[in-house]
């Protein structure tokens, strides 16, 4: 175990899971990553390796079959399986969010039916709530939900979905204007479908087509998608929480939870840039001694150094504070942008590190180079973080004149 990004405080089975996943990660994951992602080819090995785990059953609780662990403990996991393939921490993380707004905002029955067979695996989870034309602008979606007797038709295109093909099941935001008057805020008149459909491509079921895999610069392994719904019917029953108008809020809270997840993957991918450049600078010789030796790369051991620490710290803080059960948009925003920001810095300060090698599709550090980026993007850009820390500080400070 590392000296860096250490957590005070886990319980004794918070220990032994991580040292179990750690492990898990050493030997499985990270010897073949870098193969599996060049040819972005799925993990299915890895995957059904962390189901025998019981990971994907991590957060639901005990009386569905999870393991009914904590935030912290997930992102804990996460952090140490994006040090050894951000992707597969992708896979995992659409699946939890799912499972984390069943067990807060699902119905008895939607939580019966649903949560035992996922913590189980054998449902897959994904959420969408992106569209082609609006990024971040959750509140523009157009996307539509009409009622028909008992049954809802939606229409519409939904974009940048993860897991889209693998999954088995997929929370869907729409808007359902139908009991909300003309003129109701837009995101009060938004729900959220529980939408069940085969895994693969094509008509997964009668008015729902996921196209095929996005092509992606990093982040392959897992299959981003496009979600297409053409008179697509779902059941009343499968609204979430079985009331509509409620959809952007489910979201949200899922979206705080997935922002935690993003900086623990931030945090995992620069802990792993930094091994790597911390190991390849006492290999590398110049000058007639070890690159490491050299004034100029020790200045950037120790900047990465103090980055990994600094974004593990506000990554757990973040993780503490919802498990807590108070609200922490302000500090699961703060954790993704510093997170991710330094993520970046740290791998690109180990792809100096390594010269011309870091170039080379031969060394690891190549591979980080193109994940990072995401992590900019995903769960809301930096620039949307920023919006939701400056409006938050300014609910907490505001100026009593």
């Amino acid at each position: 175990m590392s000296r860096l990004a250490q957590t005070h405080g886990l319980t004794d089975v918070q220990t032994e899971i991580l040292s179990t996943v750690r492990d898990f990660v050493d030997k499985e994951i990270i010897p073949v990553a870098t193969e599996l992602e060049h040819r972005d080819e799925y993990p299915q090995d890895i995957v059904d390796g962390l189901k025998e785990l019981g990971l994907f059953g991590l957060m639901i609780p005990e009386e569905y079959g999870g393991l009914g662990e904590s935030l912290l403990t997930y992102a804990l996991c996460v952090e140490e399986i994006a040090r050894g393939w951000m992707s597969v921490s992708g896979i995992i993380n659409t699946h939890f969010i799912v499972a984390y707004m069943l067990k807060q905002h699902g119905t008895q029955e939607q939580k019966d039916h649903f949560l035992p067979r996922m913590a189980a695996g054998d449902i897959r989870g994904a959420f969408s709530m992106s569209e082609p034309a609006l990024g971040s602008d959750v509140s523009a979606i157009s996307s539509k939900a009409v009622k028909d007797g008992d049954e809802y038709v939606l229409n519409g295109q939904k974009m940048w979905l993860t897991n889209g093909g693998t999954s088995s099941l997929v929370a869907v935001l729409v808007r359902s204007d139908e009991g909300h008057p003309e003129g109701t805020a837009p995101h009060r008149s938004m729900t959220t479908f529980l939408v069940e459909k085969e895994p693969g491509f094509g008509e997964v079921r009668p008015g729902l087509t996921i196209p095929g895999k996005i092509d992606k610069m990093g982040y392959k392994g897992v299959d981003t998608t496009e979600l297409i719904m053409d008179g697509l019917r779902i059941p009343a029953d499968r609204v979430l929480g079985g009331v509509t108008g409620r959809g952007f809020y489910q979201m949200m809270d899922g979206v705080e939870v997935g922002r935690v997840n993003v900086a623990a993957r931030g945090c995992g991918v620069a802990q792993r840039a930094f091994e790597l450049g911390v190991q390849y600078a006492q290999q590398r010789h110049t000058f007639g001694k070890q690159i490491a030796q050299h004034q100029a790369i020790q200045f950037k051991l120790a900047e990465m150094a103090t980055k990994v620490e600094a974004a593990h710290a506000m990554m757990v803080n973040a993780a503490r504070k919802k498990d807590s059960g108070e609200r922490n948009d302000l500090e699961a925003g703060m954790a993704k942008y510093l997170a991710s920001e330094y993520c970046k810095e740290v791998v690109e300060d180990a792809f100096r590190i390594h010269g011309g090698y870091g170039f080379s599709k031969e060394y690891e550090i190549e591979r980080l180079y193109r994940e990072a980026p995401m992590l900019l993007i995903g769960e809301g850009t930096a620039e949307i973080q920023k919006m939701i820390i400056g409006r938050r500080l300014l609910e907490e400070y505001r100026f009593q004149g």
